[in-house]
């Protein structure tokens, strides 16, 4: 009986023992600087109780079973492990791992601890992102990687973006390269709060990528969900209000009659406004056209795993309307992203990343002679919005008014056109891991999507002999489709011997191929002549004679097939070595020229390893590094090596001329790869503790063999025939050079949390070689029918301006006496440009043009302010650009449409001006392209400010919300510039001649409110 008894009550004591749970609370800081660290995985082994820390680095976990191990987990630092036996509070110290991974960073088909590469890497944390939250994700990387450019040819929605790493090196292509979690992808058409980071690779380290590497690689990776972690459900929306973010200071109705009075009487003629009183301002065309319009973004994720599998979904939509000319030049993206990792066992591992896109678009002409903003500009204030029919007002087409010049708001209203885009893409991985040392990955990456666009050009007419008038209506459709994959394999083989030398070895391969194809017609006669009617099933109007209606094309298909390796080497921590080797073959060129091999040698000094090294020093850590090695870019026109019927004959069967085909462009069968050749130099050193980093960089990339297009050759070989052309060559070389410097400090006292972010990159662009019996290549346009104002020429940048240089103003007949003879065409008289002779001949004319200007920056920096104060945060981001030029090509010449204030200041008798010339109807000189349309174009801007507050977690956690922030925010605050046009940081991304302003769709400025909420 007493043994019966006494086993009951030692059963009831366990039950008891075992049933008890307790609370454990505190805060999570970094052992050395003391900073609070948010976002700490918290998981209770064995169960299903996990949580992380709130911004402040505060947690809270309750219902713990006694003797339960918890256990604190964040990147970078060491695992804290707790054993619970009560309830408590605690302060958790977390120590920077120095055996496990610290940050890891994605440097091709592996990765690496940061403190390991040994490449030029710079990285993007999705932090970040949210404080940019950006539109596209290359916005996030303006001004805040050193080495990289961001322009926009367009602030119009939905408009894209080009990327530059360390200058411009090819005349065609330098965008870089582009992956998304593994696999070539398009980053524009993705969500950016999906993005964890982004890591750009801009040295020798991009060798990995062969033939695709030479302008940089940007890699995308995109969220996961967390093992062992309860679902988190996150949302995010903003709405915002856009404006224009500048208006050009135009002349006002007064203003422009009494100098146009002042032109015709300076020709000799009877003015045209004898009476200016009463015109007042006139007709702001700039009002008119700029509106207010929305943007609104709203998505939703939800994100969670157990131990064998992850997950993680998301949502999300983005509206946004123009600021000219609202929806119709307005965009609308949808995404859907699931990604999902399984461990079927131990070895066996499948992950999975799919997402879909819906894409909307509509736009206007923009950015060039006849663009809207063009018209808006020119169209004289004097003129009405609306006749007195209540019709849109006819701009005169009488002479110069110019013929392209119309009404902005009629061209809005009779503009129609759409685009959609649907698109599925991501990637399916399978990794084998047989045994700890060595690991097989098997990944398919792919893109597959359809695109359809339309525009109906309706009848309508705009004055007599202007060029936008249509006597008949027609709708103009097309469909596309297209797809490519990437498809990778490779082996990972990591050990350590001796416990020193540490070797990892990746051997792959892996192919990737693209094609597409589509259909285009156009219906003449639309019913009703109206957008609603506008389809060509419902037209039945016979084409014009001679012009074809429909047509089809297939793209022939790309391949290239790799081959790759790479061995990093490793001694105790302080001596590093990284071997690259990649072979690649494109079919974009011949047999004998499709093969190319690609080198790199990395290498690394963690000096504060050594045992030498002073560790009473405030230096914690000092890495020396320096690479060098060949990287590729294959971006030869399609078919350039082979010969095809593409170009136009005229035959004759029995008499009568038939039309047909002949050999296009002269083929080209040893046209071979752009070579990149990179040399890098650089330190990494954290001081203080780690709260203060400094990384610099000097670069050398020289890029040869550059693909030139139309070099000329004899006329016997057929160049000139119709429908033929000179061939591609490879005939250029091109040199960056440079330093990057990027510093960053954190710190806080007491709640006050800050980080001070400061990088800035000096680029030296010099042509070495355009070898096409000219050494030079001009491009881009200005005016009307004037030589072209921008060259790739030997010796000088890229894209350097090339007109006329100015030497002030005739401000008497004495002076042009004494002066060289102005030979062009048109007399001059006082008032008007003087321009130098450059070549001394005593004759100025066209072979006095010169360098006049660069459209690449000496200088670009990037600042931004991250402060914390309790829950208030505040974020500040800036960057600049300091000596870059632009073209202002925006004005029309024509003597009687509208002109830009500063012409008030112009010449009107001896002594008045040395900078402006007299205005006159007649002709003259003073419009041929010199250094007085070229304007510096350096800037500062303040990208983005925001302001934000999180509620106290004791208010939301009964909720199960874990943060509750709303803030306000400011997109392109405030541009400080000398520069007159719209926007000083505009480039159509063309190399040659991207720095000619057309009159560029502005960024707007954007004030949003948003919320972030996490449960």
């Amino acid at each position: 009986m007493k043994c019966k008894l006494f086993f009951l009550l030692t059963f009831l004591l366990s039950i008891s023992t075992y049933s008890q749970e307790f609370e454990i609370s505190g805060k999570v800081s970094d052992a050395i600087s003391g900073l609070p660290i948010s976002g700490v995985n918290i998981v209770v082994k064995s169960s299903k109780i996990s949580s992380q820390t709130d911004l402040d680095g505060n947690f809270k976990i309750t219902k713990i079973p006694k003797g339960s191990k918890v256990i604190f987990s964040y990147i970078g630092y060491a695992n804290f492990e707790l054993i619970v036996n009560q309830s408590q509070n605690i302060i958790v110290n977390l120590k920077e791992d120095k055996n496990t991974l610290d940050e890891v960073v994605i440097v091709g088909y592996t990765s690496k601890k940061k403190k390991d590469v040994t490449g030029s890497v710079s990285v993007i944390s999705t932090k970040t992102i949210e404080d940019l939250h950006p539109i596209v994700t290359a916005q996030a990387l303006q001004g805040t990687v050193a080495g990289v450019v961001v322009n926009s040819g367009s602030g119009a929605p939905g408009s894209g973006f080009s990327i530059n790493i360390r200058g411009v090196s090819s005349n065609t292509n330098n965008q870089p390269y582009y992956l998304i979690d593994g696999y070539e992808g398009d980053i524009s058409l993705i969500n950016p709060s999906d993005i964890e980071t982004i890591t750009v690779l801009k040295d020798a380290q991009a060798s990995v990528y062969g033939s695709k590497g030479a302008n940089g690689v940007v890699l995308v990776t995109t969220k996961l969900g967390k093992r062992n972690t309860k679902p988190k459900v996150s949302f995010n929306t903003y709405i915002g209000n856009q404006q224009t973010s500048k208006k050009l200071n135009l002349l006002n109705a007064t203003e422009y009659a009494m100098l146009l009075n002042e032109s015709y009487a300076n020709n000799g003629q009877s003015i045209p406004y004898p009476n200016v009183t009463g015109l007042g301002k006139g007709t702001n065309w700039q009002d008119e056209v700029f509106k207010k319009a929305p943007i609104l973004s709203k998505d939703i994720s939800i994100s969670g795993g157990s131990e064998n599998i992850i997950y993680s979904f998301s949502a999300s939509n983005i509206n946004q309307e123009g600021i000219v000319g609202l929806s119709k030049s307005g965009f609308d993206r949808s995404n859907a992203r699931l990604s999902l990792g399984v461990d079927f066992s131990k070895k066996i591992n499948f992950s999975t990343t799919l997402n879909y896109m819906d894409y909307n678009r509509k736009s206007l002409n923009e950015n060039g002679i006849g663009s809207v903003l063009f018209n808006a500009i020119n169209t004289p204030s004097t003129i009405s919005l609306y006749d007195a029919n209540g019709n849109y007002s006819l701009v005169p087409d009488t002479p110069g008014y110019g013929n392209e010049v119309i009404n902005p708001l009629a061209q809005i209203e009779n503009t129609y056109n759409s685009y959609n885009q649907k698109k599925i893409f991501g990637n399916f991985v399978m990794q084998y891991k047989p045994c700890k040392s060595f690991k097989v990955t098997t990944r398919y990456g792919f893109n597959s999507g359809n695109d359809v666009g339309k525009s109906f050009s309706k009848e309508i007419y705009y004055g007599q002999s202007k060029v936008f008038n249509v006597n008949r209506s027609s709708v103009s459709q097309n469909a596309t489709r297209f797809s490519d994959f990437t498809f990778d394999m490779f082996g990972e083989y990591e050990n350590t011997f001796y416990d020193k030398h540490k070797v990892k070895v990746t051997i792959g391969g892996t192919l990737n191929e693209s094609k597409g194809e589509g259909l285009y017609a156009t219906g003449y006669d639309v019913p009703n002549n109206s957008w609603d009617f506008a389809d060509i099933a419902l037209t039945n109007g016979i084409p014009p004679e001679g012009v074809i209606t429909n047509g089809s094309y297939k793209s022939t298909p790309y391949k290239r097939p790799s081959l790759f390796t790479t061995i990093d080497y490793d001694y105790k921590g302080k001596y590093l070595l990284t071997f690259i080797g990649r072979r690649d073959q494109s079919s974009r060129f011949s047999s004998k020229y499709s093969v190319a091999y690609f080198k790199s040698i990395l290498l690394g000094w963690v000096l504060s390893n050594e045992d030498f090294f002073n560790k009473d020093l405030p230096i914690n850590f000092l890495k020396l590094k320096a690479s060098y090695g060949t990287l590729g870019n294959d971006v030869a026109p399609a078919n350039a090596y082979r010969g095809l019927l593409t170009g136009e004959a005229t035959y004759v069967f029995d008499n009568t001329l038939v039309n047909g085909i002949a050999a296009g462009q002269i083929t080209n069968k040893v046209l071979k790869w752009e070579t990149d050749t990179k040399l890098d130099f650089g330190l990494e050193s954290k001081w203080f503790k780690n709260k203060f980093e400094l990384t610099a960089d000097y670069f050398n990339d020289t890029r040869s063999d550059l693909i030139i297009s139309g070099v000329p050759i004899s006329g016997i070989n057929g160049g000139y025939a119709p429908g033929s052309g000179a061939p591609s060559v490879n005939a250029g070389t091109v040199r960056n050079t440079g330093f990057e410097l990027s510093i960053n400090y954190k710190n806080n006292v007491n709640k006050f949390k800050y980080e001070l972010g400061f990088n800035i990159t000096t680029i030296n662009n010099k042509v070495l070689k355009v070898n096409n019996s000219t050494g030079f290549i001009e491009s881009g346009s200005f005016g009307i029918g004037q030589l072209a104002p921008t060259r790739m020429e030997e010796g000088q940048p890229m894209g350097v301006f090339y007109g006329l240089k100015t030497d002030g103003i005739f401000q008497n007949q004495a002076e042009i006496d004494a002066a060289p003879v102005q030979n062009f065409g048109t007399p001059t008289v006082p008032g008007d440009i003087r321009y130098k002779d450059i070549n001394g001949d005593g004759v100025v004319d066209i072979k006095d043009r010169t360098y006049i200007g660069k459209p690449i920056a000496d200088y670009t920096l990037g600042f931004n302010v991250n402060l914390k104060y309790k829950g208030f945060d505040l974020v500040a981001y800036a960057y600049a650009s300091v000596g870059n030029d632009l073209i202002r090509n925006y004005e029309r010449t024509e003597s009687k449409l509208n002109r830009l204030n500063y012409v008030l200041d112009r010449w009107t008798g001896e002594g008045t001006s040395n900078t402006v010339p007299r205005v006159s109807t007649g002709p003259s000189s003073n419009n041929l392209f010199s250094d007085y349309f070229v304007e510096d174009a350096s800037f500062i801007r303040i990208q983005n400010l925001q302001l934000g507050y999180s509620l106290p977690s004791k208010l939301i956690e009964k909720a199960h919300i874990s943060k509750f922030r709303f803030y306000g925010s400011v997109n392109n605050l405030l541009t400080f510039t000398k520069y007159r046009g719209y926007d000083p940081s505009a480039n159509s991304g063309n190399p040659v001649s991207g720095g000619i302003d057309y009159g560029y769709y502005p960024a707007p400025k954007i004030y949003s409110l948003g919320l972030n909420v996490n449960f």
